[in-house]
């Protein structure tokens, strides 16, 4: 199909991966968590928002199990792709310890395995990626602050940028989460995706004021008397994705919506894929669910670089002095950890010995 913005057009295949990718970077969403207490007409009723997602690598191994061998065989030759939880030593300091973490509030990602959470009670300090989630009040104010990396500030709107069709679409999704579309009618469209991506159990939670995971590390540790410290700014984040052009953002603000609640099975099976700590493994499921397009596929290249990978390094460079003093527990997006350029590679380059843990 061919989809037009402004008086520019482009094709898009359908469904292609654009927001596949973006999903990919999930560290972003929290954005629309923080925002939801300004959003929310009415919290979704607990009944209503069920999660309602499937593991889609089951279905691929039964149906297509060459398909299913290729993904293994990518995961497989990831490096550090396997686990989540990771030691960090050198000499004459006392051990440290990395977790990926999932910015969520699935209860099964709450619950920290045993290890982790002795790791987590024993530490003297805590990094995680942005300190300011613990006050998501103060968070909130300070993105409303940089009005420019969260809305339209030329008088653009929504229904300019959307066809008839894809703006219904987008108000009887936003109903289903208890959102005006008037509310969100200037943001910019990666926004508008963060609301609408989210499988609206996760949002009802977020709603009820359960933490996501990060939110939850932190705060635990500030009610221990924990020294918490953040390696980026929300402003910093959020100038990853404002950066990006805005056919971008409204390519993955589309497939949402035509996506539907297939959304619902990418996140289960990101989160099962999380869980059994198969971290190489989500970005191979995630070409498996639609092919790019070689269109797309340079989309993403600027995506990995300016949202993933240029962010690793600040993240790996603001962890080594922290690291430096011994006894520190970190948490960071776990899609951050494997690679030639993830977070882990860049900590074994500053002379740390960074090993998994089962």
């Amino acid at each position: 199909m061919t989809t037009s913005i402004g008086r520019r057009a482009f094709f898009l295949a359908v469904p292609g991966n654009l927001l596949l990718w973006l999903i990919a970077a999930f560290h972003m969403m929290l954005v629309a968590a923080l925002f939801v207490a300004f959003l929310a007409a009415r919290p979704a009723a607990a009944e209503d928002a069920a999660c309602t997602g499937r593991n889609l690598m089951v279905d691929l191994q039964q149906n297509d199990p060459a398909r299913y061998a290729e993904a293994v065989k990518e995961a497989e030759a990831t490096p550090n792709g396997k686990g989540i939880f990771w030691k960090i030593e050198k000499p004459g300091l006392a051990p440290s310890w990395l977790l990926g973490s999932m910015h969520v509030t699935d209860p099964r990602v709450l619950a920290l395995p045993p290890r982790a959470q002795t790791a987590h009670d024993t530490a003297h300090t805590i990094i995680i990626e942005s300190d300011e989630i613990l006050d998501e009040r103060k968070a909130t104010a300070a993105l409303l602050a940089r009005p420019e990396l969260t809305m339209f500030t030329d008088g653009t709107t929504i229904d300019k940028l959307l066809s008839a069709e894809d703006y219904k679409r987008l108000e009887a999704s936003l109903n289903q989460r208890g959102i005006p579309l008037s509310a969100v009618s200037r943001m910019r469209p990666w926004m508008i995706s963060s609301a609408v991506a989210l499988p609206a159990c996760e949002l009802a939670r977020k709603a009820r004021g359960v933490q996501f995971l990060d939110q939850k590390i932190a705060s635990d540790a500030v009610a221990e008397g924990k020294e918490v410290k953040g390696l980026e700014t929300l402003a910093e984040q959020i100038q990853a994705m404002a950066d990006l052009p805005v056919e971008f953002h409204m390519k993955s603000l589309i497939e949402t919506l035509e996506l539907g609640a297939k959304m619902n099975d990418v996140v289960e099976t990101m989160t099962d894929l999380y869980l059994s700590g198969d971290i190489g493994m989500t970005m191979p499921m995630l070409k498996t669910v639609t092919p790019a397009t070689v269109d797309e596929t340079s989309d993403y290249a600027a995506f990995e670089q300016r949202v993933i990978l240029d962010r690793n390094k600040v993240m790996a460079e603001r962890a080594v002095p922290i690291l430096d003093g011994g006894n520190v527990f970190m948490a960071v997006g776990a899609l951050h950890l494997p690679g030639k350029d993830g977070v882990i590679e860049l900590l074994r380059k500053q002379g740390f010995t960074v090993t998994a843990v089962n």
